[in-house]
């Protein structure tokens, strides 16, 4: 192959790559989650980072202790961090494919790896078990 040909070829990779990456960038802007408890007392919103953007109480709440409404406040958005976790998988997968990279994504998600999701009841009966 002469230096031109390879020249073009390695132009149209790396043009590709950056418009891959700028793709994938604007489906990660995007990212976030909602998760309601299983009973609907609690509902979180988290942002593509993880955090915290909104919380919604329901009047069934204030039937709960104190320390159970912390819990199942704590579980919903670990919920929905895991759902974050998994859209911010799927978009890199697409993307960018497995390998590397995606191994380095995986470790910095919000939520870890995306497991699979545990209900109240499994919480509260085994709070032990963090995620």
């Amino acid at each position: 192959m002469d230096p031109e040909q390879w020249l073009a070829q390695y132009d149209k990779r790396i043009t590709e790559a950056a418009t891959r990456a700028e793709q994938a960038g604007e489906r990660l802007r995007q990212v976030g989650a909602t998760a309601t408890s299983r009973r609907g007392e609690v509902e979180v919103r988290v942002s593509g980072s993880g955090t915290l953007e909104d919380l919604t109480l329901t009047p069934a709440a204030r039937a709960l202790e104190a320390d159970e409404l912390a819990r199942l406040i704590l579980d919903t958005t670990h919920k929905a961090r895991r759902a974050v976790s998994a859209q911010i998988v799927g978009i890199s997968t697409k993307y960018f494919g497995e390998g590397p990279a995606l191994d380095v994504i995986k470790k910095h998600l919000p939520a870890g790896v995306p497991t699979k999701d545990r209900d109240e009841d499994d919480f509260f009966e085994n709070p032990e078990i963090t995620q």
